[in-house]
């Protein structure tokens, strides 16, 4: 789960402590010299784990600035105090997968039936693709949208040699298979 995550979420996560000034400069060409509306994400991994955390969701307009602001220096605080590995576990626990599901293992057993280290490939694939949207990448209301997910999530895989072609042409090409999805209350 953790080669989809860096792969999709944050290329450079290993590379940056907690801001990727390089994507971040990319986004802003994209935004405000080309005027593309869809330009990219530049927020790593440990600032979505800061706003996760302390800044909620995304605000709009100059609250939005300022709330970048803090996720910043949120996010090079978490990265001096924690590991890479703690970081990204943080994030996968604190994420909500919907359906009571907060955190990744309780997204393994509620998706699949099994324990998040049992999921294969495509399942983490699918788990990560939800990171985006959890809501519009429902897999029991959208299917065909989150399998097409799915795909890119698996295709950033490829690109970032955690999986090779004849993997990613055999993983793509599989149904969507949550016939073990149960509902359940995960919190204690």
């Amino acid at each position: 789960i953790h080669n989809a995550l860096v792969a999709t979420e944050d290329e450079r996560f290993y590379k940056h402590s907690g801001i990727d000034f390089r994507a971040l400069g990319r986004t802003g060409v994209k935004t405000f010299l080309l005027q593309q509306k869809s330009a990219g994400g530049a927020s790593t991994i440990t600032q979505q784990l800061a706003r996760l955390l302390f800044t909620g969701p995304k605000a709009s307009g100059f609250e939005r600035v300022v709330q970048k602001l803090k996720e910043w220096i949120i996010a090079v605080r978490l990265e001096s105090k924690y590991s890479k590995q703690e970081i990204m576990t943080m994030y996968l626990n604190k994420f909500d997968f919907l359906y009571d599901s907060h955190g990744i293992r309780a997204a393994a057993e509620t998706y699949f039936g099994k324990p998040q280290d049992s999921l294969n490939i495509e399942e983490a694939a699918m788990l990560v693709g939800m990171l985006k949207n959890p809501s519009l990448f429902n897999p029991r209301r959208r299917p065909d949208t989150v399998r097409h997910r799915r795909e890119v999530v698996l295709k950033q895989m490829l690109k970032n040699d955690f999986i090779d072609k004849p993997t990613y042409d055999s993983l793509r090409a599989l149904p969507l298979d949550i016939s073990n999805f149960t509902r359940k209350t995960h919190t204690q």
